[in-house]
């Protein structure tokens, strides 16, 4: 037997690996986790060569058979080399003694999987498979010292946000995955189609998902504001739905809906989404975004001080004249439909108690 065969050449026994075929986290391992195991670079390079078992899938990021790399090995790769651990000072770890240990669960930390790779673990219709993806979108803190490459694609953020676990994996919430899968679509039918799969399918709700879009600054392209537009009114008609549901499943009295108030001979008051003339009580929908600050964002014909201070001052004189007024929101409606029609149920209640209110004519809208 020749001993002076070099180390980076000598066949590895991929027994001695913790490789477990059924789980694709244990057949991408990083360069780090190979020395832990006694594979030092070199050897983990000459495996790679042409015809070798293994595939180098990203900087440091080894795929341990020679095939396709499939979804699930691809998102591996890419949080391994997003989020890898690094070894102090440079240096190879020893080995251990004893048999080698299973891989962290999670040797990656403070990177999440966004744009339309997460939409994809998410389920949603209008992302491609991973596997079908160019390149996977990553968060990593602004202070990560990597560059985009390959099929990873680095997204840096001064704040990460609190992560979901799919399948086990960090991936980011779906308005903020929305967002950062509009930032790289350039066709406006698709953007249509996520943001409006995220809204249909009950992920988040328009104002959430604008706010995200708002934050990343893309309110600045047209297509994403005439995709806005469309979203907003396709969460309109949902509270709107959910409303009906709500006075119909739990038995209220129905109202008038979607009606203009006016004093008589007066002037308008302003319209509200249902109306209970006899106990006058009010329901108003807000489907507005949220700027920050918690306050809506402003209409297209108002400035912003001046679309908060209507609404305040609509609300403020529909009280004055003994209007109860309900606000409601389409998250609330959406998470805590049971809750509202309390509230609403509250309301006409207490209405018999009440002085009566003003009298005001009730109108279509």
């Amino acid at each position: 037997m020749n001993n002076n065969t070099p180390v980076s050449s000598r066949p590895f026994p991929l027994t001695e690996l913790p490789v477990l075929p059924a789980d694709a986290r244990c057949r991408v391992l990083s360069s780090a986790q190979l020395r832990v195991h006694g594979v030092p670079a070199g050897q983990a390079a000459a495996r790679c060569r042409a015809g070798g078992p293994w595939r180098q899938l990203l900087p440091g990021v080894f795929l341990l058979h020679p095939g396709p790399p499939t979804a699930e090995e691809r998102l591996q790769a890419v949080l391994l080399y997003a989020g890898r651990p690094t070894v102090a000072g440079g240096g190879e770890v020893p080995v251990q003694p004893g048999p080698a240990p299973a891989p962290a669960a999670a040797p990656y930390s403070a990177v999440l999987i966004t744009g339309l790779a997460a939409l994809s673990l998410y389920g949603f219709a209008s992302a491609p498979p991973v596997t079908a993806l160019e390149r996977i979108d990553v968060l990593v803190p602004r202070t990560r010292r990597l560059r985009s490459t390959g099929c990873a694609r680095l997204i840096r953020a001064h704040v990460l946000p609190l992560p979901e676990l799919v399948d086990g994996r960090p991936v980011a919430p779906v308005a903020r995955a929305v967002a950062d899968a509009v930032a790289h679509l350039t066709d406006a039918s698709s953007v249509v189609e996520v943001l409006t799969e995220a809204v249909r399918g009950g992920h988040c709700d328009p104002a959430t998902v604008v706010r995200e879009l708002s934050l990343s600054g893309l309110l600045s392209r047209q297509h994403v504001v005439d995709a806005v537009d469309t979203l907003l009114a396709e969460g309109r008609s949902l509270a709107e739905g959910r409303l009906y549901e709500l006075v119909r499943t739990y038995g209220l009295p129905e109202p008038v809906w979607n009606v203009d108030l006016r004093l008589p001979g007066g002037p308008h008051l302003g319209g509200v989404d249902a109306y209970w003339p006899e106990r006058a009580v009010a329901i108003e929908l807000d489907t507005r975004a949220p700027r920050p600050g918690g306050r809506p964002d402003p209409g297209p014909d108002l400035s912003d001080d001046e679309q908060w201070s209507a609404t305040v001052r609509k609300r403020e004189h529909l009280e004055l004249l003994g209007i109860t007024v309900v606000h409601l929101t389409p998250r609330k409606l959406r998470e805590a439909l049971e809750q509202q029609a309390m509230v609403v149920r509250t309301a006409l209640t207490a209405a018999a108690d009440r002085d009566p209110a003003a009298r005001v004519v009730v109108l279509p809208r």
